[in-house]
């Protein structure tokens, strides 16, 4: 299989489209040229943008996958229900991403981008930085970690596209689905246990719309592929890839979010990560993150100031 150049306009499948890293996946696709099959489950909910075509359907459903990716040259996937049962992360984050897989490139995707997280690396209080050969979480590890962990190894033995296993930790970014701008932060509004945390463990983090901005330049094959991980996707196999920006504290986070919200933060002196996620394979790769920790976190107290006032 050839990879496809920048010159080619690429059609990708986005599954997921609707969410807060698919939908922003699907417009940063869109800027550039692309063609997007915006895979959704509810009719009318996919992104409105130039080039975005919607697809109503279950992305896990054989058939329907082999129908949205016949004729692509690229696949994103997205879906993962954080916060479901084990039984529900496993059937749908697991299985039915590995089945979509398995009919993209049965269908001849040349790439597959599977937007994975950095949570799949052991990050006990001790462990030093983390690169793409760190030791990943064990089976002791919580459901979300684990159940991505295996999503990422079942997405290893696809055999035929290139596949890139995307990581990043914490992702920031207005949006009613966004764990840290809205979801994490009614948690910690409503329960002080939530608001309990050392304050010096390390808070990875990037932006959605930079993590989006890569994913759709390695969909769109802007990153070409070769036999350097350190350069770019190797081509045919399985390359995973860490994205994080300059990393800040847990105080930065939780003292923004507690500030804006009115309620105390629970500081808690016992051992915690201190390590940093590093991101030197995508630089590599000619990523430069473009919104600082102050920005996001001025997005972040911005918009739980205008929803609380």
């Amino acid at each position: 299989m050839s990879d496809t150049s920048a010159a080619t306009a690429p059609i990708v499948v986005v599954t997921g489209a609707n969410g807060l890293v698919g939908s922003r996946v699907c417009a940063a696709l869109s800027e550039r040229g692309a063609t997007v099959r915006a895979v959704v489950r509810r009719a009318g909910s996919a992104p409105r943008l130039p080039g975005v075509e919607e697809r109503v359907g279950a992305f896990g459903d054989p058939a329907f996958a082999a129908a949205v990716a016949e004729g692509a040259t690229a696949a994103v996937t997205t879906v993962h229900p954080m916060g479901s049962d084990l039984e529900t992360q496993r059937r749908v984050g697991v299985e039915a991403t590995a089945t979509f897989a398995r009919a993209a490139a049965a269908s001849g995707v040349e790439r597959l981008v599977h937007v994975s997280t950095a949570a799949v690396y052991d990050r006990s209080p001790g462990v030093g930085d983390v690169d793409e050969s760190a030791a990943l979480v064990t089976d002791d590890a919580n459901d979300y970690a684990v159940t991505k962990r295996d999503t990422d190894a079942e997405l290893a033995a696809v055999a035929g596209p290139t596949r890139v296993l995307v990581r990043p930790p914490a992702i920031l970014g207005s949006g009613d689905s966004s764990v840290w701008n809205t979801l994490r932060p009614a948690a910690i509004r409503d329960d002080e246990s939530a608001r309990r945390v050392a304050p010096d463990q390390t808070f990875s983090w990037v932006h959605v719309d930079d993590l989006a901005a890569f994913v759709a330049d390695v969909a769109a094959g802007r990153v070409p592929a070769g036999t350097d991980p350190e350069a770019g996707p190797v081509t045919g196999g399985c390359t995973a890839v860490n994205l994080a920006a300059a990393p800040g504290t847990a105080r930065d986070y939780y003292g923004t979010v507690t500030g804006a919200l009115g309620v105390t933060p629970v500081w808690d002196d016992g051992p915690a990560w201190t390590g940093r996620i590093r991101a030197d394979r995508a630089r590599g790769w000619g990523w430069q993150p473009t919104v600082d920790l102050s920005t996001a976190l001025a997005e972040i107290a911005d918009g739980l100031r205008a929803h609380h006032s």
